[in-house]
């Protein structure tokens, strides 16, 4: 198979954004591997910083216009490139939807195939946070744009329901593909102890860690009153919050100091590289009790790492991580979450047996070798000879 396609990605590419940075850096370095052209075109704002890049990807950053406020990701200088640009590559894929930047190709009417990964954003809790606006974007363009594309990414089952659910009607041109990670970044992690020094933490302390985003569908909003009750039951334990802030930092920060939790939790910033699998090895217990995901690198990192781990079935792969027993599932209930941790702490045995799980799960099924070139595939059955 001649995998020697020219790619174009649209997406915000900075440190801040989350998730699909990340998806998008470990697919480019499997397409590059196989002979593709990767190039990532993104709209950026003054004050971001651009994502890692892989080698050999090429990277055009447009200026975000004033208007982004109000229509995410409007860019008219990332309008005028692709008008020039856009019928150059084989593949435009476009990450996420209800941003100008992913209909932009559509407005301009570009010959090439388009593929649209939607990334957990047409769930029942993301569709409910401004949804007129998003009826009436859904109505006038986002409908019409996923019937009309040539491939529609998901994830998992759930992803195809909400899918359905939106568009009222099963579209034709979807391919279930689930994100993946770099298993070989995970062979030889780092001693334990070190994030605990610097953080500063006793001995005997138990470490749970909540590694993601520092917003409100990550489901902080029950995380932080689960872990108050735990500390009434147990004060051998501390949460550590690590990720940058997006919309939710001063709530967290007013709800810690309102009920005089500063000792027991703790934001640690934004954790990357080796700082960040110091912070995983470390861990006893990885917490991400989210509302909506499309599919959770941070819970695939902390199940390699094998760290017992409890979640809700939002993370994107629910269901496999119950038939498997690979994770404590919990309930977005406060009291579900705290009985889960606790349970967690009192039970060394059954944290030893779902972590295990957990990291054989990851290794079977989401090693990004296997699931990128899944994704290959499938744009090369839709790609037009050249």
């Amino acid at each position: 198979m001649n995998n020697s396609l020219k790619i174009l990605n649209i997406c915000g590419y900075s440190w801040d954004i989350g998730g699909p940075p990340k998806i998008i850096f470990d697919h480019a370095e499997v397409q590059l591997k196989n002979g593709a052209e990767v190039t990532i075109l993104t709209p950026m704002s003054e004050g971001q910083k651009l994502y890692a890049l892989p080698e050999g990807a090429k990277v055009v950053i447009c200026k975000r216009s004033k208007l982004s406020r109000f229509w995410a990701e409007f860019s008219w200088e990332l309008f005028q490139w692709l008008k020039i640009h856009g019928n150059d590559y084989d593949i435009i894929h476009i990450h996420g939807i209800w941003h100008f930047a992913g209909v932009a190709p559509f407005l301009l009417n570009l010959k090439t195939p388009k593929v649209i990964t939607i990334h957990g954003l047409l769930d029942r809790w993301t569709i409910s946070k401004g949804y007129w606006k998003k009826y009436l974007f859904g109505l006038f363009f986002q409908k019409r744009i996923l019937f009309n594309t040539d491939l529609i990414q998901i994830n998992n089952k759930d992803e195809e329901q909400d899918l359905i659910r939106f568009l009222g009607k099963p579209p034709k041109n979807v391919a279930i593909v689930p994100n993946g990670m770099k298993i070989a970044n995970f062979e030889n992690l780092p001693l334990k102890g070190n994030f605990r020094k610097k953080i500063n933490l006793e001995d005997g302390i138990k470490l749970v860690l909540f590694l993601s985003r520092i917003n409100l569908k990550k489901g902080l909003d029950l995380l932080l009153p689960a872990f108050k009750n735990v500390i009434e039951v147990r004060k051998d334990v501390k949460l550590i919050l690590a990720g940058p802030d997006d919309g939710y930092l001063s709530d967290t920060q007013k709800f810690i100091v309102e009920n005089n939790l500063q000792s027991s939790i703790e934001w640690v910033g934004m954790l990357t590289g080796n700082d960040k699998l110091e912070a995983f090895v470390d861990a006893d217990i990885f917490a991400l009790p989210s509302h909506s995901e499309g599919f959770s690198i941070a819970t695939l990192e902390a199940l390699i790492c094998g760290i017992p781990s409890i979640l809700s079935d939002r993370v994107g792969f629910g269901e496999v991580l119950k038939e498997r027993n690979a994770a404590y599932i919990t309930e977005l209930k406060v009291d579900a979450i705290s009985d889960g941790v606790l349970k967690m702490l009192d039970d060394t045995d059954y944290c030893k047996r779902i972590s295990e799980n957990g990291k054989n799960l990851v290794k079977e099924k989401y090693d990004i070798e296997i699931v990128a070139q899944q994704l290959l595939n499938e744009f090369q059955k839709i790609a037009i000879p050249k």
